[in-house]
Protein backbone atom coordinates (compact mmCIF):
# COMPACT_ATOMS: atom_id res chain seq x y z
CA UNK A 1 0.00 0.00 0.00
CA UNK A 2 2.95 2.23 0.92
CA UNK A 3 4.35 1.71 -2.60
CA UNK A 4 1.45 2.40 -4.35
CA UNK A 5 0.64 5.62 -2.49
CA UNK A 6 4.13 6.44 -3.47
CA UNK A 7 3.93 6.09 -7.01
CA UNK A 8 0.85 8.00 -6.69
CA UNK A 9 2.13 11.10 -5.61
CA UNK A 10 5.15 10.42 -7.82
CA UNK A 11 2.77 10.38 -10.93
CA UNK A 12 1.18 13.74 -9.77
CA UNK A 13 4.51 15.42 -8.77
CA UNK A 14 5.56 14.70 -12.44
CA UNK A 15 2.66 15.92 -14.26
CA UNK A 16 2.41 18.51 -11.99
CA UNK A 17 5.87 19.60 -13.17
CA UNK A 18 4.93 18.85 -16.61
CA UNK A 19 2.01 20.79 -16.99
CA UNK A 20 3.54 24.26 -14.61
CA UNK A 21 6.46 24.32 -17.03
CA UNK A 22 4.23 23.83 -20.29
CA UNK A 23 2.07 26.41 -18.95
CA UNK A 24 5.28 29.09 -18.43
CA UNK A 25 6.55 28.41 -21.37
CA UNK A 26 2.88 28.44 -23.87
CA UNK A 27 2.22 31.38 -21.79
CA UNK A 28 5.63 33.60 -23.09
CA UNK A 29 5.14 32.46 -26.63
CA UNK A 30 1.82 33.23 -27.06
CA UNK A 31 1.71 36.42 -24.79
CA UNK A 32 -1.06 35.52 -22.73
CA UNK A 33 -2.11 36.82 -19.30
CA UNK A 34 -1.57 33.69 -16.23
CA UNK A 35 -4.89 33.35 -14.80
CA UNK A 36 -6.20 32.41 -11.40
CA UNK A 37 -5.62 29.38 -9.94
CA UNK A 38 -9.10 26.97 -9.50
CA UNK A 39 -11.12 29.61 -10.72
CA UNK A 40 -14.03 29.19 -13.30
CA UNK A 41 -12.72 32.33 -15.52
CA UNK A 42 -15.64 32.90 -17.56
CA UNK A 43 -15.29 35.28 -20.47
CA UNK A 44 -18.70 36.91 -20.23
CA UNK A 45 -21.97 35.82 -18.84
CA UNK A 46 -22.94 33.63 -22.03
CA UNK A 47 -20.45 31.86 -21.43
CA UNK A 48 -20.76 31.30 -17.40
CA UNK A 49 -24.71 30.00 -18.39
CA UNK A 50 -22.72 27.51 -21.20
CA UNK A 51 -20.82 26.42 -18.63
CA UNK A 52 -22.97 25.47 -15.93
CA UNK A 53 -25.36 23.85 -18.38
CA UNK A 54 -22.86 21.64 -19.48
CA UNK A 55 -21.84 20.94 -15.92
CA UNK A 56 -24.94 19.85 -15.15
CA UNK A 57 -25.84 17.96 -18.39
CA UNK A 58 -22.45 15.61 -17.61
CA UNK A 59 -23.39 15.59 -13.94
CA UNK A 60 -27.22 13.93 -14.69
CA UNK A 61 -25.09 11.66 -17.48
CA UNK A 62 -22.90 10.95 -15.01
CA UNK A 63 -25.65 9.87 -12.13
CA UNK A 64 -27.29 7.81 -15.25
CA UNK A 65 -24.38 6.06 -16.66
CA UNK A 66 -23.36 4.75 -12.67
CA UNK A 67 -26.83 3.50 -12.68
CA UNK A 68 -26.94 1.87 -15.94
CA UNK A 69 -23.50 0.26 -15.35
CA UNK A 70 -24.12 -0.94 -11.53
CA UNK A 71 -27.70 -2.55 -13.31
CA UNK A 72 -25.84 -4.38 -15.46
CA UNK A 73 -22.87 -5.67 -12.91
CA UNK A 74 -25.75 -6.95 -10.95
CA UNK A 75 -27.47 -8.63 -13.87
CA UNK A 76 -24.06 -10.47 -14.06
CA UNK A 77 -23.27 -8.22 -17.47
CA UNK A 78 -19.92 -6.27 -18.60
CA UNK A 79 -19.95 -2.46 -17.39
CA UNK A 80 -20.26 -0.89 -20.57
CA UNK A 81 -16.76 1.12 -21.25
CA UNK A 82 -18.31 4.55 -22.92
CA UNK A 83 -20.31 4.72 -19.05
CA UNK A 84 -17.11 4.73 -16.78
CA UNK A 85 -17.06 7.43 -15.01
CA UNK A 86 -13.49 8.39 -16.10
CA UNK A 87 -14.25 8.39 -19.99
CA UNK A 88 -17.60 10.60 -18.80
CA UNK A 89 -14.86 12.75 -16.65
CA UNK A 90 -12.66 12.81 -20.45
CA UNK A 91 -15.12 13.82 -21.62
CA UNK A 92 -16.34 16.98 -19.80
CA UNK A 93 -13.01 17.97 -19.75
CA UNK A 94 -12.86 18.14 -23.31
CA UNK A 95 -16.33 19.57 -23.91
CA UNK A 96 -15.73 22.46 -21.38
CA UNK A 97 -12.57 23.14 -22.40
CA UNK A 98 -13.58 23.21 -26.18
CA UNK A 99 -16.33 25.72 -25.09
CA UNK A 100 -14.09 27.68 -23.38
CA UNK A 101 -12.06 28.21 -26.34
CA UNK A 102 -14.65 28.63 -28.99
CA UNK A 103 -15.83 31.74 -26.13
CA UNK A 104 -12.13 33.06 -25.86
CA UNK A 105 -11.85 32.90 -29.96
CA UNK A 106 -15.08 35.05 -30.37
CA UNK A 107 -15.48 37.46 -27.08
CA UNK A 108 -11.99 37.40 -25.37
CA UNK A 109 -9.80 40.42 -25.25
CA UNK A 110 -7.23 39.18 -26.27
CA UNK A 111 -7.14 36.98 -29.20
CA UNK A 112 -4.46 34.33 -28.06
CA UNK A 113 -6.54 33.08 -25.26
CA UNK A 114 -8.29 30.31 -27.40
CA UNK A 115 -4.88 29.11 -28.94
CA UNK A 116 -3.67 28.94 -25.27
CA UNK A 117 -6.68 26.97 -24.41
CA UNK A 118 -6.61 24.54 -27.30
CA UNK A 119 -3.28 23.52 -27.17
CA UNK A 120 -3.06 23.50 -23.34
CA UNK A 121 -5.94 20.62 -23.79
CA UNK A 122 -4.16 18.68 -26.55
CA UNK A 123 -1.32 18.16 -24.46
CA UNK A 124 -3.50 17.29 -21.17
CA UNK A 125 -5.19 14.75 -23.22
CA UNK A 126 -1.98 13.63 -24.48
CA UNK A 127 -0.92 13.17 -20.87
CA UNK A 128 -3.80 11.22 -19.77
CA UNK A 129 -4.01 9.27 -22.90
CA UNK A 130 -0.69 8.44 -22.40
CA UNK A 131 -1.13 7.19 -18.66
CA UNK A 132 -4.36 4.97 -19.20
CA UNK A 133 -2.39 3.42 -22.16
CA UNK A 134 0.75 2.24 -20.41
CA UNK A 135 -0.92 1.28 -17.18
CA UNK A 136 0.43 4.71 -15.22
CA UNK A 137 3.79 4.32 -17.10
CA UNK A 138 4.15 0.90 -15.05
CA UNK A 139 3.89 2.71 -11.79
CA UNK A 140 0.71 0.80 -10.90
Amino acid sequence: MDHFLLNVLLLLAIYSLFIYIFNKVMRKWLKVEKKKFFSYNHVNHKHKKIDWMIRITFLLLLIISTTINIMRMQKGLEKLWFLETYVILFLFIIVTEMARAIMERKYAEDRNDYKFTIVQLVFISILLFLTYTTNFFGLV
